[in-house]
């Protein structure tokens, strides 16, 4: 299982180097001929038929425009990105992957998780079955729980790491109905690739820089408001009837907060989409390949496959984690220590009370 280099703790100076796609750009006319041709050739009328509903698309490698100059010579991209919309919460994004990865055979399957939320495929068989149904995007479990642990609060400080922390409560609090597992179709990838001999590339940002980042990119009021829905959402005790109970996933509740807080559509979906963009087609995992798939949420399709085509060389790695602080280590240090600590005690006592309601 491959993964990018560890980055450091992104900078709120950070600018994304390709924009959001404009309000009229759509994934499927855009690279719908070729997509339709390669599912055509493959003979498969099940994989035309997830073409149509516009679940998969495929970007050869003469639409990614020109490889940068700062590459080394050695490196070539991949012939061709296929790119799979799933749900977390589906039976039948496990079949569609199933169908995908087998038909395809690619050299690469590029998953959209980070190294600290890698455990997801990996669910132990001696997991009690409440345990594995509370799993989610934001929770940090597992044999690596305290190394997980670590690295949140070396990448995203204190308050990244108790932010994540109420999140996963928040998470497992209004997905309750769905009585499923999260991430079913990240072990189905993980299960295919190792049967078909592929390398499986851990595509996404790490969680820790992207809830640091959407931290910073709030006011003090906007952070106070945050923390206080999230609290009132998970104390809440109106229940809904069964069939009115509805999971929602990590991009459905990072559009919901974005919707009340603008300023995270940036770092929550644009800056990932990118990053996503840029494990697919120019990371080191996939040097050479000829196929490689990607296994994402369905709403990041859009943005993905226009960084994909709009990108001219500007999608590098420093950049789309954020630029490093210009400040010294000390300085940074003494700005943030007693701040990020004040934050991280608050909400993880949060945390703790909140354990029990659920």
């Amino acid at each position: 299982m491959a993964a990018g280099p560890t980055p450091s703790a992104a900078a709120s100076s950070f600018r994304p180097p390709i924009p959001p796609p404009p309000p009229c750009f759509d994934y499927r006319a855009a690279v719908l001929n070729d997509t339709r041709a390669a599912a055509a050739a493959a003979g498969n009328p099940a994989l035309a038929a997830l073409v149509e509903s516009g679940a998969l698309v495929r970007v050869p490698r003469r639409r990614f425009g020109p490889v940068p100059a700062w590459r080394p010579p050695d490196f070539v991209e991949p012939e061709e990105v296929w790119i799979l919309g799933t749900s977390h919460l589906s039976t039948e994004s496990v079949a569609d992957i199933e169908l995908v990865l087998r038909a395809v055979r690619p050299d690469n399957v590029v998953v959209e998780l980070c190294r600290s939320r890698a455990g997801i495929m990996y669910v132990s068989s001696d997991a009690s079955d409440e345990q594995v149904l509370k799993s989610n995007m934001f929770s940090l479990g597992g044999t690596q729980f305290f190394g997980a642990v670590n690295r949140s609060i070396n990448l995203g400080g204190q308050s990244a790491l108790a932010l994540r922390l109420l999140l996963a409560v928040f998470s497992s609090k209004i997905s309750s109905g769905a009585n499923r597992p999260f991430g079913e179709e990240f072990r189905a990838a993980r299960k295919v690739s190792e049967d078909i001999g592929a390398q499986l590339v851990l595509g996404d940002r790490p969680i820790e820089i992207t809830l640091e980042r959407a931290w910073k990119s709030l006011t003090w009021d906007q952070k106070t408001k945050l923390v206080i829905s999230l609290f009132l959402g998970i104390t809440s005790t109106t229940d809904k009837p069964q069939d009115e109970k509805t999971a929602v996933s990590p991009y459905e509740l990072y559009q919901k907060l974005s919707t009340s807080y603008p300023s995270l559509l940036q770092p929550l979906i644009h800056e990932r989409d990118m990053f996503l963009a840029w494990s697919l087609k120019r990371s080191k995992a996939v040097n050479k390949s000829k196929t490689v798939v990607g296994v994402v949420g369905k709403g990041h399709m859009n943005g993905i496959v226009y960084a994909l085509i709009s990108d001219q060389g500007d999608l590098r790695f420093r950049d789309l984690v954020g630029r490093a602080s210009s400040d010294t280590w000390a300085t940074s240090l003494v700005k943030g220590l007693v701040r990020d600590t004040v934050i991280g005690l608050v909400l993880w006592a949060l945390y703790e009370q909140l354990q029990a309601v659920l």
